[in-house]
C-alpha cells in the first residue's frame, strides 16, 4: 500500500514540473520529494517522469497513473483531516492566504480566540497581495477579493469591497472639500501602481441612486503598496482612494476624513474561499465558521460599507 506523502509529492511534482516547486507547495525539501517519487516509482515498477535539468515530464504511464488518482487523492487527504486521529476534533497545519494590512487589522486579532478553543491547529499563515492558486500551492483556506471561482473552489461572503476617497484633516485644513467625486482632481492624488499590470488604478466612483463619475486623481505621489497610500494619507500628503476595511480604525478616530462621503467605489466583495471537498476538514471547517461569525458580531459587513456615509 503506498504511502500518502509518497503520493502527493507525484501528484504536486507533475501539477509543478520540478521537484522544488512540489517541495514548496508540501512543505519538504527537495530531496525528500524526489526521494518519495523515486520509492513509488521502485515499488510500482514503473517509470512516471521523464526528467531533464530543467523540467519533468510525465511518461505515459506517469499520466495514466495521475488522471487515476488525483480526484480519489483529494478525498482520502479530507478524510485523513477531518478524523483527525479518531475524533472530529479540530487540528493540523492552517495555511490561509490573506492580505497584509486586513489581514494584519482584522484576522489576526480572531487568533488567540480560535487557538484557545482549537489548541491543536497551527497556523501557518501567508500576509501577501496576491491572488493564490488554493489547490495546487496547498492551501486550506484564502480571504481577498476578487478571486476566481475556479472549479472546486467556494465561496463565503464576509463584507463588501467599498473603495472611498480619504485625506488628513491636517491636509484638508483651509481647503475647500470636494463635493463630487470629478473634483477631487485639483487635489494632490497619492496613487497606486499594479505590481500585475504596471499601470495606475483609476476609479469610477457611484452614489446610492446609481450614478457613476469618474474619480481620476492626480498622480503627485505613485506607490505600489496600500498601506503605504494609507500612511502617505495620514501624513497629510494628499488624497487616497482606500478600501474601507483597510482605514476603519482611522475613519472611526477621525484621523482620516471621507470626502465625497455620498460616493464610493464598489470592487467586489470580501470573501473567505476553500476547497469544495466532500469532506471539507474539521480545521478549515472551524476557521471559516469562526471567521464569519466574528465579522457578524462586529457588524463588520455594514461598517464596511461605502454606501453608507
Amino acid at each position: 500500500m503506498e504511502t500518502l506523502a509518497n503520493l502527493e509529492s507525484f501528484l504536486r511534482s507533475a501539477e509543478s514540473g520540478n521537484f522544488s516547486e512540489a517541495s514548496r507547495r508540501l512543505s519538504l525539501t527537495a530531496a525528500a520529494v524526489s526521494r518519495n517519487v523515486a520509492m513509488l516509482e521502485r515499488n510500482l515498477g514503473v517509470r512516471l517522469f521523464h526528467s531533464s535539468t530543467r523540467k519533468l515530464t510525465l511518461t505515459e504511464a506517469g499520466e495514466t497513473f495521475r488522471v487515476a488518482i488525483s480526484d480519489n487523492l483529494e478525498g482520502l487527504q479530507a478524510a485523513i483531516a477531518g478524523i483527525s486521529t479518531g475524533s472530529d476534533e479540530p487540528a493540523g497545519l492552517l495555511k490561509l492566504s490573506l492580505p497584509p494590512t486586513f489581514g494584519t487589522a482584522h484576522i489576526l486579532p480572531l487568533l488567540p480566540g480560535f487557538l484557545a478553543r482549537y489548541p491543536r491547529v497551527r497556523p501557518k499563515w501567508h500576509f501577501e497581495n496576491r491572488q493564490v492558486d488554493l489547490i495546487g500551492e496547498g492551501y486550506d483556506a484564502a480571504i481577498g477579493g476578487g478571486f476566481e471561482l475556479s472549479p472546486g473552489l467556494v465561496s463565503r461572503t464576509l463584507a463588501p469591497a467599498h473603495i472611498v476617497a480619504v485625506a488628513s484633516p491636517a491636509y484638508m485644513s483651509g481647503r475647500v472639500p470636494p463635493t463630487r467625486p470629478d473634483e477631487l482632481a485639483r487635489l494632490n492624488g497619492i496613487v497606486m501602481r499594479s505590481l500585475q499590470t504596471g499601470r495606475i488604478r483609476h476609479w469610477s466612483m457611484r452614489d446610492v441612486s446609481g450614478r457613476e463619475v469618474q474619480a481620476s486623481l492626480s498622480e503627485s505621489i505613485v506607490v505600489n503598496d496600500p498601506a503605504a497610500m494609507r500612511e502617505a494619507a495620514l501624513l497629510g500628503l494628499g488624497v487616497a482612494m482606500l478600501a474601507t476595511a483597510d482605514i476603519l480604525p482611522a475613519l472611526e478616530d477621525g484621523t482620516l476624513l471621507r470626502l465625497v462621503p455620498r460616493w464610493y467605489c464598489d470592487a467586489g466583495a470580501i470573501s473567505i474561499y476553500h476547497a469544495s471537498r466532500k469532506l471539507v476538514p474539521a480545521k478549515t471547517r472551524a476557521f471559516v465558521d469562526w471567521v464569519a461569525d466574528a465579522f457578524r458580531k462586529n457588524r463588520l459587513a455594514e461598517r464596511f460599507a461605502g454606501s453608507l456615509s
